[in-house]
């Protein structure tokens, strides 16, 4: 079994563009609303929103890796490159890779480098680390993507030999820029540039870690130049919901350069991220709105509760708020946690779950 850059026609990707119409349709509406969306935002909302976006963005493509950060360590980051706050982030790991997806969205128009790759590589592998950071693969032993147990061990992939890399990269960013907009070798298709991008990257696996979430920043690159503007998307939380289809396409891709099926997968993952975007701006929306009605009928320390309780979007606050969360989080007494508590409860902004000590509240999110 060969790999694709073993093959007589590697980098000579192929693809049938009747047989894409149908997702390149959808995305290109998907686009249409999401732009929309975002520019019937005010100035406050469109922050609020992005900050979301690009801390899901964060979480999920370290958790791909198996790497699983705090969303107040990511958010704080984000604040900071945002220029919100100056936070301390104690996660320095996370602080790199809220970095990563900062500076693809402020960069996004400038040509794709060497430097620039390196530059990414070192914040994901922030300060010291076994890892040679900022500099391709060396050695002799072969590059393979591998899994089982030892001695039972699958070989799902083998990238090209480290000897190799130098020359392949100069390649890819030049087939990088030169399909760019007004670029020698145009591609016109934002998404198909995007998945040509991933798939070309991952395939050279340039590093010696870190290739997956490098991967995903070109593609968001890639997306954003050329569409020209940078859509609030987040691909990886998508591809982390099914991460073993992720991995069985990108397999399955690696071993032909005739890519339509690969096309279609990722130009529908792109087109579902869009969708998940959009569900995000809505939360955001809603978080708005849902304070707005109460912002003056509450105390400092509800409201810290409150914020705690809707810092994950869309989803039921993890064993709901009890007495004992509520003193952690505002460091006080239990008489006065439970008096707060009620009184969120009468203002019907509680919904109670259980009874007696296993009694919980959960945010109602059909507050009138």
């Amino acid at each position: 079994m060969k790999y694709n850059w073993q093959l007589i026609d590697w980098k000579e990707f192929s693809y049938n563009k009747e047989d894409l119409e149908d997702e390149l349709f959808r995305f290109s509406e998907k686009v249409g609303v999401s732009k929309g969306l975002y520019e019937s935002l005010s100035k406050q909302l469109k922050t609020d929103s992005l900050v979301e976006i690009m801390s899901d963005e964060t979480i999920n493509t370290s958790a791909i890796e198996g790497e699983i950060f705090s969303r107040e360590d990511v958010r704080s980051s984000i604040h900071n490159n945002l220029g919100i706050s100056s936070s301390q982030v104690r996660d320095k790991k996370a602080q790199g890779i809220s970095d990563l997806i900062f500076k693809v969205r402020l960069d996004y128009t400038t040509p794709l480098s060497k430097v620039e790759l390196f530059t990414w590589h070192k914040l994901v592998f922030p300060g010291k680390s076994n890892i040679n950071a900022g500099a391709w693969r060396k050695g002799d032993l072969p590059m393979q993507i591998i899994s089982g147990s030892i001695g039972k061990e699958i070989i799902h992939y083998e990238a090209p030999p480290s000897a190799e890399v130098n020359n392949e990269m100069i390649e890819f960013i030049d087939w990088f820029n030169s399909s760019a907009p007004k670029g020698k070798q145009e591609i016109k298709f934002a998404a198909i540039r995007s998945a040509i991008a991933h798939l070309y990257f991952e395939s050279i696996h340039p590093f010696e870690d870190g290739n997956g979430r490098i991967g995903r920043a070109i593609a968001e690159k890639a997306l954003f130049q050329s569409l020209g503007f940078p859509v609030m998307v987040s691909l990886s939380t998508v591809l982390q919901s099914n991460k073993s289809v992720y991995y069985n396409q990108l397999k399955k891709a690696q071993r032909t350069n005739q890519i339509t099926e690969w096309l279609n997968y990722f130009i529908g993952a792109l087109t579902d991220a869009l969708d998940h975007s959009h569900e995000l701006i809505k939360f955001t929306l809603f978080k708005a709105r849902f304070f707005d009605k109460i912002n003056t009928q509450i105390n400092d320390r509800q409201r810290k509760a409150l914020y705690k309780m809707l810092s994950t979007p869309n989803k039921k606050f993890e064993g709901g708020m009890t007495a004992k969360k509520y003193m952690s989080i505002n460091k006080i007494s239990k008489a006065t946690a439970t008096r707060d508590l009620q009184q969120l409860e009468e203002m019907n902004v509680f919904l109670v779950e259980g009874a007696g000590r296993n009694t919980c509240y959960q945010v109602n999110k059909d507050l009138e």
